[in-house]
């Protein structure tokens, strides 16, 4: 592939050098920022050799190339237009001003819950680990083996405050050692563990007020909602606050009074938003079962092109950590929506001889087998509109067998193949079985409709 090539024929298609905003690039995709989206022209720029797909979302125009490509055609492209280098983070924050408030949304509590996601999934693992032990008797759970393990696996969703207090501030524009500190008031040793409650706990007269001493170990919204109110007061603090003084007033009146309106307020109203969307949700599966599953699988890839799925971190997150549940029971549903779109997507593979199609098709299902699917979707899925049905079909079918065969995992982050290391040891039979149903549906449905496949579609 002649790269500069790529990249001369790619600038005019994106409207000219005055129509580029911001560049930047990920592993497989080159991701921009436009002035005006209307004057780019997707369908030419399909056809461009070595692009698997192109596609609008979270307010950037973003084509697939693929690894070890995509580096290659940005350097050329940055050439070619005249513009500087800029990070992923400078570019999505130049795509964030196109956002509406739903995305602005969706993006913040993403941008929050992604780094937190690698501890999760280590915790879900060794919690799988654990069950497994237990269940067949590989070692005593009175053992030291167990027990520390026990430790390790328990202990991201303890102090999640804190590592939510962290990310959550650098969001917000806060201190986010000041928001770790928030989370670790909200987790502090002296209040009754969040799982411990039914033992009975303390309360404090507080002029007048009785303070009840339990801690928020494992929760979501209380130290969000904290943290971001602690990073408005210290923001304005600093405003007023004398330079000479800052470094000492500043963190300590916001240390104070975010802790006071945590503990008081903000706690309590939280824990009780997060409580509330717990049970709407745990409700919704109990009472209306395999339709619950047939609804949030079908609709959760129209989702995934909106961008906001990113968001159900946080809900997910909140199930984990409410004592009353403790398990992720949407993770399942999003896996067998995700497998889905991948059988769709190989079905394209046996449609048509040719050979830019076969090699979009065939890394872009091996990647919705691994969880991600916008290549799937964007690159192949919608182009034909007809898979995209298929795996939607594929994904509710299987979506309502997992819940009606109780698949609950035991973190976040992970889904379709993957996801089987976060499983409950109980449920990873039916879990199979519903990845097998939605890569099957999805895969016949897809290879059944009548629909024309050509590069130039």
């Amino acid at each position: 592939m002649d790269f500069n090539k790529v990249a001369q024929q790619l600038l005019p298609l994106l409207g000219g050098r005055e129509n580029i905003a911001s560049a930047a690039h990920c592993a497989t995709r080159l991701r921009l920022v436009l002035v005006d989206d209307a004057r780019a022209d997707k369908e030419a720029i399909d056809k461009l050799e070595g692009v698997k797909g192109c596609f609008r979302n979270a307010g950037q125009m973003q084509i697939i190339f693929g690894t070890g490509v995509v580096n290659k055609v940005y350097a050329a492209f940055i050439q070619a237009a005249g513009i500087s280098e800029a990070t992923k983070g400078e570019t999505a924050q130049a795509a964030t001003q196109k956002l509406n408030p739903a995305q602005r949304i969706a993006r913040l509590l993403s941008n929050i819950f992604v780094p937190i996601i690698p501890a999760i999934v280590a915790s879900g693992v060794l919690m799988g680990l654990l069950g497994m032990m237990k269940t067949y008797g590989w070692v005593n759970a009175d053992s030291a083996l167990f027990v520390m393990l026990d430790m390790f696996s328990s202990a991201a969703f303890i102090i999640l405050p804190i590592l939510i207090g962290f990310t959550a501030a650098r969001e917000f524009g806060g201190n986010p050692y000041l928001g770790a500190t928030l989370g670790g008031i909200l987790t502090h040793p002296a209040l009754t563990n969040a799982w411990g409650v039914a033992d009975g706990f303390k309360t404090m007269n507080f002029f007048g007020l009785d303070v009840a001493m339990i801690g928020y170990q494992g929760t979501v919204f209380p130290v969000l909602l904290a943290v971001w109110f602690m990073s408005l007061l210290e923001k304005r603090l600093r405003r007023i606050i004398p330079d000479a003084l800052d470094i000492i007033l500043t963190p300590f009146l916001t240390v104070i009074v975010s802790g006071f309106v945590a503990m008081l307020i903000i706690g309590p109203v939280g824990r009780g938003l997060g409580d509330g969307i717990s049970l709407v949700l745990s409700t919704l599966i109990a009472h209306a079962g395999w339709l619950a599953g047939l609804l949030f699988g079908g609709l959760y890839s129209v989702i995934v092109v909106t961008g906001i799925h990113h968001s159900f971190h946080a809900i997910e997150a909140g199930l984990l950590g409410n004592p009353a549940i403790g398990v992720n029971f949407l993770l399942p549903i999003w896996s067998m929506a995700n497998v889905a779109q991948a059988g769709a997507c190989l079905a394209v593979w046996f449609k048509t001889r040719d050979i830019k199609v076969r090699s979009i098709v065939l890394p872009s299902a091996f990647s919705g087998m691994l969880g991600i699917t916008e290549a799937a979707i964007f690159g192949v899925n919608l182009r034909y509109m007809k898979p995209f049905i298929a795996g939607i079909v594929g994904g509710a079918a299987a979506g309502a067998w997992v819940v009606i065969s109780h698949v609950n995992m035991t973190a976040v982050g992970l889904t379709a193949l993957p996801g089987m290391a976060i499983v409950q040891t109980s449920s990873l039979v039916n879990y199979i079985i519903g990845m097998a149903m939605a890569f099957g549906i999805g895969f016949l449905l897809s290879l059944m409709l009548k629909y024309k496949v050509e590069a130039s579609a």
